[in-house]
Formats: C-alpha cells, sequence, structure tokens
C-alpha cells in the first residue's frame, strides 16, 4: 500500500514525465490544475518540518503557527554558582561557543549540527533527519550526543533538556506509568492537532554506554539521577515561548527544598540540586530532564500517526548515513569548489557556510508593529525634515498588526533570528543553485506580506519571540520606509534558467522522486508561468510602489536630463543615516536636502525594471514588456545624467546647495560603483574604466582582504559609528566579483583588466573568510580592511555564504602575454 505522499509524487511524476507543456501539445486547464495542486502540496509536506526555530541552538517546528515546538537546553552541573548562566538555549553572541552550526543540512532531508560549547565543556552534536510519509508531513528524529572537551574535569556532569509544548487546539500528554521516583525507559508523549493529526514523541533511554551520577547523599534516594524526571504544566500560549525562564520557575521550589532540608552545609553535589519535579501528565508544555556523567547519546522521536510506520532508533541511524551520502553527493555536484579551493578543508568550510544558510531557515509568525498614521511629515518634503519627521514618530501611536507568516532565511542566529528584506535577496543567491522550488517558496512568502499598497516592511518582526531580540526603538516600521529590491534578482534569475531548462517531457528515473520538487518549477513550463502569473501582480505592486513613495525632484531643480521622471531619493533619512539604503551610515549630502538624488536606489530601481521587463516578456505582457522597457532605458540614461561627475571620474549622489542648484556630492566607495554592481554599466561603457581603476586603487577601494566599502582618502572613512565607512562587507564583493566576472568572459576593451582584479579578488575573499573561520569558528558580519579579521556580529552565516558561491566560480587566470586591454 502506498502512503498519501508516494501517491502524491506519483500523480507528479505523471504529470511531468507526460508533461503539458509544448506549444503543439497544449494542455488542458484542468491538467495544469492538478499538477499545480500537487506540486504544491508534495511541497508544502516536503518542507514542513524543520529547525524553524534558529534563534534557538535546537528548536523544531512546522510550518504552521500556533502548533508544537520542541527544544533542547543544557547545561555543565559542576558548582552551584553557575549553574544558570551555563544553560543553554537561544543562541547567543560571546556565550563561551567555539564554534557551532551545521556541518551538513538539507532542508527537505535534514543534517548534522556539532556544537563546541567551551564553556560548558562539551561538544554536542544533534543528527536531524525528516522520513517522509502520511498526509502530515511525515516524521522526524534527533539523535543528541555530547562527548567531554579535551579540557573537561574528570567527572563532566551534564543536565539536559528537552521540552515539547503546544500553541493551539489540541493536547498533548506523557503517556508513561507514573512513578514518584522518575521514569525509567523511554519517555513518551502522545499528542493531536487538527493541522498534525495524531502523533507521538518517544525520547529513549539511549545506548547502555549512558552513565549518570551516582553518590551517596540521602537525596540520592528520592529523585534516583539514572531515571528521566518530568514536568508537564498548563500555560497561557502567549508565555509558552519564555522556556528557560520557564523550567527555572519549575526548578527554584526543588532547589529551594532541598537547602531547606538539607541546610547549606551538607547540601547534595550540584547535579542532584538542579532537577525539575518529576510531574508528568497533560499539559501545553512538558519538560523531559536527563542527567549525564561523561558522553552521552539519546534520541527524540517524533512520529506521525498517518505515516505507514514509526521512526525508530534504527531507522533512524539509517537516515542519517543516508542523508549525509545524499548530501555530499548533491554538493559535489552543484558546489564542488574550483581552483585553487578543490581541497577538503574548503569543501568542508563550503558545506558548513552553505547548511548554516539553510539552516538558519525560520517560520515566523506573529503580528508586527506598525505606524500607519501617514503623517505628512514622513513625506520628508521640507528642508529640515528630518526633525519633523522625528516629531511625528515622537507623537505616532504604533500598534500591533494582525499575525502573519513568514518563512525565510536570516542573517545570524544569534543577533538577526528575523527576516530582512535587502539581505533575502542575496541569502537566495546559493539558494536557486541548490533548491530553486524552496527559493521561488520563500520569495512567495514575502511577497505575501505585502500590504495593499504595495509596500513590505524591510524588517519582520513577528511576535514577541522575535521582538525579545530587538531594541524597542527599532521595533516599529513605517510603511513609508523601503529596502532595497533584491528578491527581483531571483526572479531574473529564474527567467534565466526557465527559459533554457523548461522542456515539455522530464526524465523522472530517480531513486529519490522527492529530489524533482527541488526544480519543479524549472523543468516544467505550465508551472514556471503558473509561478510567475501568480506573483506578477504583486511584483507590480511593490514597484509601483517604490516609484511612488521614493520618487526624486527634477523639475523643480531645472536639473538636465534624458527623462523628468527617473530619478529617486530614500524616505527616512536623518543626518547621520540612511537606514532604508541598507548602506546605514555611508557618509551622504550634509545637511540633508528634500532635492537629494540617490545613486543606489535609482540603480536598484534600474535592476526593478530590467528584471520586470524580462518577466512580463516571459508571460507575453506585450504592452506591460513596453512600458518597462521604457522605464529601464529611461533610468540608465538618467544615472549618467544626474549623477556622473566627469570631474571626479565617479557616479555620486547629488544635493541641492545654498544657491538652490543641484551639485554632486561624491563619496568614492560602493555608492559610487552601484550602477556596475547591478549590471547597469557594461563591457562598453565608457564609464568602466574609471570605476575598474577605482575598484583596483590601493589608496581608494581595494584591499588584500576584499572591497572596502569607503575609500581610505574620504574625510569620513573610518570615522564615528564605522559600520559602512570602512569594512568590508561580503554581499557587495559578491556583486563586484560576479560583474567583473561577466566584463572578464564578454568582448570588451577591459576584459583583461577585469580578468585579473576577478582573479585576484576571489582569492583574497574567499582565502580571507576562510581564515577567519579557522581562527574563531565563525562567519562574520563584516572583516577589517587592515587586518582582514571578523569583527561585528558573529555567526553571520546569511549574506557571508555568499563565499560558497565564489569558490563555484571558475578560476580565470590572467591570458599568456595579457598586460594590455584589447583596444
Amino acid at each position: 500500500m502506498h502512503h498519501p505522499l508516494s501517491l502524491s509524487l506519483l500523480v507528479v511524476s505523471f504529470l511531468f514525465i507526460f508533461g503539458f507543456s509544448t506549444a503543439s501539445q497544449a494542455s488542458s486547464s484542468d491538467d495544469v490544475s492538478i499538477l499545480i495542486n500537487e506540486v504544491a502540496r508534495a511541497n508544502n509536506q516536503s518542507l514542513l518540518w524543520g529547525p524553524y526555530k534558529p534563534n534557538l541552538y535546537f528548536g523544531v517546528r512546522p510550518r504552521h503557527p500556533k502548533s508544537l515546538f520542541a527544544g533542547l537546553m543544557w547545561a555543565k552541573v559542576d558548582d552551584f554558582r553557575t549553574v544558570q548562566e551555563n544553560f543553554r538555549h537561544t543562541c547567543e553572541q560571546h556565550e563561551g561557543m567555539a564554534g557551532y552550526g551545521w556541518d551538513e543540512y538539507d532542508v527537505r532531508k535534514g543534517g548534522r549540527q556539532t556544537i563546541h560549547d567551551a564553556g560548558n565543556t562539551v561538544d554536542i552534536t544533534i543528527d536531524f533527519i525528516k522520513v517522509p510519509g502520511g498526509l502530515h508531513g511525515g516524521s522526524w528524529g534527533a539523535r543528541v550526543k555530547g562527548v567531554p572537551r579535551e579540557d573537561a574535569p574528570a567527572q563532566q556532569f551534564t543536565t539536559v533538556v528537552f521540552y515539547a509544548g503546544l500553541e493551539g487546539l489540541g493536547n498533548l500528554q506523557v503517556e508513561n506509568e507514573p512513578d514518584t521516583l522518575g521514569l525509567e525507559g523511554d519517555v513518551k508523549l502522545k499528542g493531536y492537532t487538527p493541522d498534525l493529526g495524531s502523533f507521538t514523541i518517544d525520547v529513549t533511554t539511549g545506548p547502555e554506554s549512558n552513565e549518570h551520577p551516582q553518590h551517596s547523599h540521602p537525596s540520592y534516594a528520592e529523585k534516583p539521577l539514572d531515571r528521566t524526571l518530568v514536568t508537564s504544566l498548563q500555560l497561557p500560549s502567549e508565555h509558552l515561548w519564555q522556556t528557560r525562564p520557564l523550567l527555572f520557575t519549575v526548578m527554584k521550589p526543588e532547589v529551594d527544598a532541598i537547602f531547606q532540608k538539607y541546610g547549606t552545609e551538607s547540601p547534595p553535589p550540584p547535579p542532584q540540586v538542579f532537577t525539575i519535579p518529576n510531574k508528568p501528565g497533560e499539559g501545553n508544555l512538558h519538560f523531559v530532564q536527563k542527567v549525564f556523567e561523561g558522553a552521552f547519546e539519546f534520541d527524540i522521536l517524533f512520529s506521525s500517526g498517518s505515516a505507514p510506520q514509526p521512526i525508530t532508533s534504527e531507522s533512524l541511524t539509517e537516515g542519517i548515513k543516508s542523508t549525509a551520502l545524499s548530501f555530499s553527493d548533491r554538493f559535489e555536484k552543484i558546489f564542488a569548489p574550483q581552483a585553487p579551493f578543490d581541497s577538503p578543508e574548503y569543501t568542508e568550510f563550503s558545506k558548513a557556510m552553505f547548511s548554516n544558510l539553510i539552516g538558519g531557515i525560520g517560520y515566523f509568525y506573529g503580528g508586527g508593529i506598525v505606524d500607519r498614521s501617514a503623517a505628512p511629515e514622513y513625506e520628508e518634503e521640507n528642508e529640515g525634515f528630518w526633525e519633523e519627521a522625528a516629531e511625528a514618530r515622537a507623537r505616532a501611536r504604533p500598534e500591533a498588526e494582525e499575525p502573519r507568516e513568514l518563512f525565510t532565511c536570516i542573517p545570524s542566529r544569534p543577533f538577526f533570528p528575523r527576516g530582512f528584506l535587502w539581505d533575502e535577496g542575496f541569502h537566495l543567491i546559493p539558494v536557486i543553485d541548490w533548491d530553486m522550488d524552496l527559493a521561488l517558496e520563500i520569495v512567495k512568502s514575502w511577497f505575501n506580506l505585502m500590504d495593499e499598497d504595495g509596500w513590505i516592511a524591510r524588517e519582520q518582526i513577528l511576535g514577541a519571540e522575535a521582538r525579545s531580540k530587538v531594541p524597542p526603538e527599532f521595533t516599529v516600521q513605517y510603511p513609508h520606509y523601503a529596502n532595497p529590491p533584491t528578491l527581483f534578482m531571483i526572479l531574473e534569475s529564474f527567467v534565466d534558467r526557465f527559459n533554457k531548462s523548461a522542456a515539455p517531457r522530464i526524465d523522472l528515473d530517480r531513486e529519490d522522486i522527492a529530489d524533482s520538487l527541488r526544480s519543479a518549477h524549472l523543468e516544467n513550463r505550465d508551472l514556471a508561468y503558473a509561478y510567475l502569473r501568480s506573483i506578477y501582480p504583486l511584483l507590480k505592486r511593490h514597484y509601483y510602489w517604490f516609484r511612488k513613495t521614493q520618487r526624486g525632484d527634477i523639475k523643480s531643480y531645472d536639473r538636465d536630463a534624458y527623462s523628468a521622471k527617473e530619478a529617486y531619493r530614500w524616505r527616512g533619512r536623518t543626518v547621520q543615516h540612511i537606514l532604508t539604503s541598507g548602506l546605514d551610515d555611508y557618509p551622504r549630502a550634509q545637511p540633508p536636502h528634500p532635492g537629494e538624488l540617490h545613486t543606489d536606489l535609482i540603480s536598484w530601481m534600474g535592476l526593478a525594471s530590467r528584471s520586470l521587463r524580462r518577466i512580463a516578456e516571459a508571460l507575453g505582457e506585450k504592452e506591460d514588456t513596453e512600458e518597462f522597457g521604457a522605464h529601464e532605458k529611461a533610468i540608465v540614461r538618467n544615472i549618467d545624467d544626474l549623477h556622473w561627475d566627469e570631474e571626479a571620474q565617479t557616479y555620486c549622489d547629488a544635493t541641492i546647495d545654498d544657491y538652490e542648484e543641484s551639485v554632486h556630492v561624491c563619496h568614492k566607495g560602493y555608492i559610487s560603483i552601484f550602477p556596475f554592481l547591478t549590471g547597469i554599466v557594461g563591457p562598453d561603457s565608457p564609464r568602466l574604466k574609471p570605476i575598474l581603476d577605482l575598484i583596483r586603487d590601493p589608496e581608494e577601494l581595494w584591499t588584500d582582504y576584499g572591497i572596502r566599502s569607503l575609500s581610505k582618502k574620504d574625510p569620513f572613512y573610518g570615522t564615528a559609528e564605522n559600520y559602512w565607512r570602512s569594512p568590508i562587507w561580503m554581499n557587495i564583493n559578491y556583486l563586484v566579483l560576479k560583474n567583473l566576472y561577466d566584463i572578464a568572459t564578454a568582448p570588451g576593451p577591459h576584459r583583461e583588466q577585469a580578468r585579473q582584479m576577478y582573479s585576484d579578488l576571489r582569492k583574497n575573499l574567499v582565502q580571507n573568510v576562510f581564515k577567519e573561520w579557522k581562527r574563531t569558528g565563525f562567519a562574520w558580519e563584516q572583516y577589517n580592511p587592515d587586518t582582514g579579521r571578523g569583527q561585528r556580529t558573529q555567526h553571520f552565516t546569511g549574506w557571508t555564504s555568499l563565499v560558497v558561491k565564489m569558490m563555484t566560480m571558475p578560476d580565470l587566470p590572467a591570458s599568456k602575454g595579457a598586460g594590455h586591454d584589447e583596444l
């Protein structure tokens, strides 16, 4: 008998193999609808479960709001002073970690995470495996192993707490027979929710090699530590995410009772003291505590009631082996590092960087806080507008919006465990190579957040748990604030790829049919068109929202330009920052002026108009194709007319001087090369040579570790906050590298210069990020231009993971006899 996911995939396979996609063999609307619905259903099943609480070292949940969630906490318990601060749960910076993260991870199958907890002198390994089957997204298992580190004490005591909770409708209870001393054998929880159906969770005792603390203190007889302790609670659902303080709340009366009974002179040893009461039963939160001495291992087995059979420790073992093999095989096919990085140590590094990117994917649900006052000051049209806007924000009354859901990558598990709009376009650049349909699912999730005007909040802080990581002054989102529209890069790449690969008949002779879900929309034109058709109105709405809200003023200042319409200015400007641009403190005009025009924003709009033109063309939207093509042409012309400074030989922002004249404000750096970064300056452009020279000049932007954000010669270099005023950022460096490659591999007068720069920059970037990863155990938010050292946020495996793409790019040694550009 086939289980339902198999049947769904068989239908998908049949429709793929016999295809309905050629012009000569037109598909019926019923066939296409079946195909679309079955692929969507199979995708939802495949992606339902995951470690989708990336703010935790290990936190599992499904892509359902208000559903089951599970997680893990642990601590070394060898004294009375430090136990509370030793408890690990949420990912934190500088918490005594010698590195942590996914060594291998595939969002559809699972992987392995290693946590080098130097502070607790234990290394934790968690193998997480998904098993398809049934109507509710299948089953999953996690094997938790702990091994004392070399500097661990002779007697290493570790307490580990697994928990499972239920936020919404349903029930969850412990099935074991009650025992006041603690539970022997495996702990079994049984539950039901409307979205998951019935299910069980088994927490196993683990192998016989597990050892537990034993001692002669009389307290041991009351609570032997070779048993498992379970506390079941019924709590208001809005508090359930605070599991660590809730654990301490449960534990404190036990600790107090022990000291009251035995006094401070002869207390039990710490592993005995810091335990929870054994009170299993029904509830919406269950703590399961085990206390180990030395190395340990146990399994957590979630079995869906609709699956053909429950997951077991034996099937988990097989799944761990097969998942590791399939990951390595696929990684070799998709991301094998190219020379000079084709060695085992760089492959290990690349696997970890990519795995942490997709291992950081999260599912978030909750209401964001938005100021919808629409104050006229937010137009920022008057001189001194930033002061007026600040007053308007101070008197505003932001409110929590209706709950929304988001499926997204994140920049950093410890510091930025939430969705950031402009980051996400960069995050998905490696993902589209690995799993295009996953990337499309994430893009759709972001665009589904859009309001009726076309606005998407640049930072998605959904719910109380997400807000707990954000300073209050940054939680409010404003519907006139934009963010670079980087998701258009992904959709443009999708159009490129399905035009090349989509075919009417697909060979699915594969051992793992589910693998076809990674590229279903690439391999079938009906699916591709249906996806683009569904998202196209949202893309247009978002694009026109930009054109309306971020417009710049040409006419009022008699600026000479090809088009009187194509000029843009970021809103949300303050004296020192334009947070909305993503480049925060990068120097701009001083003081701010409503007549400013911003080079980076018009470049992004050029990219967006080009992407929309190509999507409209793919969909056969002739009038839209012409309109977006006209926008693109006008933007390209206006970038030169409004932003090129002939004397400085660079692109610059513009502002209005004391004589009401338009003048350029030139701060050479990332802003200056944005028309190049967005592919607007091509191989034959007369602007290309000065841009290449600016990038390559070590007195300007070039360093041994990558391209710095601001020229060394700029008076603001390295000053004040110094966030985007000198450090090296990997997202911009990736765009530099990609466009150097495009120039180096196309006919043109500067291909040899670009080729040499590409080769040198690729080596500098990869070698430095690798060196810092080896030295510190982490990828970093940015890198110091003088030393190459990683700085700011650690475990920044968002766009810093673009180093994976850099390693897969071809090695382009300089041509023989090169030394001069082509004439």
